[in-house]
């Protein structure tokens, strides 16, 4: 059996861990800090099941959706190519990226099986909180992972070693629309298989 490199886990990412939600009140530090705790115990309780592999990226979705700020990461991956997109293109696009995303990373949370993810400090940002942390991965070193939670009660960045997800997937969504010359629809049809 192979462990996951500290690369493999770092390209792949943690993202589905970007996402969160409390009730609608300004965040505080204790909660922005409990809202990653309670995210990772639900996404390791979906790795520790035992359910199939279809069924966990479901589970992911599902998770994604319930804690996620998912317009606006799916506006940030757009980037400015979502000035030309219509209204429709719009919703289709945060539908068809949800999934994606939720694959993608999905595929990466089973590699952390017996893992954890142990809350260091959390510090105010200008749009929320910093909860950093540090993964403990079997078989590579531990390493930090930094979650970023909105005043608006969602998780809507994440940050492993520096690496910016939100970043990295506005680079990958603009590599797939040049790859297609601009056509969004073309895009929106392929992030539905892939990832």
């Amino acid at each position: 059996m192979t462990h996951p490199t500290r690369r493999a886990f770092l390209s792949g990412g943690v993202a589905l861990a970007s996402v969160t939600a409390f009730p609608a009140f300004a965040l505080t530090e204790q909660q922005a800090s409990n809202l990653v705790s309670t995210m990772v115990e639900e996404i390791n309780g979906v790795i520790a099941s035992g359910m199939s592999e279809a069924s966990m990226y479901r589970e992911f979705e599902r998770i994604f959706r319930k804690y996620g700020d998912i317009r606006v990461i799916a506006a940030n991956a757009l980037g400015v190519d979502g000035r030309r997109a219509s209204d429709r293109q719009k919703k289709a696009f945060t539908d068809a990226f949800t999934g994606y995303i939720s694959r993608k990373y999905g595929k990466r949370f089973r590699e952390f099986i017996g893992g954890r993810l142990d809350v260091q400090s959390v510090r105010a940002i200008r749009r929320g909180y910093d909860v950093r942390s540090i993964a403990y991965l079997r078989g590579t070193d531990p390493f930090e992972v930094s979650f970023h939670v909105s005043d608006n009660n969602r998780f809507y960045n994440l940050f492993i070693e520096g690496v910016d997800m939100l970043l990295t997937e506005r680079t990958e969504i603009g590599a797939m629309l040049d790859k297609r010359r601009g056509d969004i629809d073309a895009m929106i049809a392929d992030l539905r298989t892939s990832g």
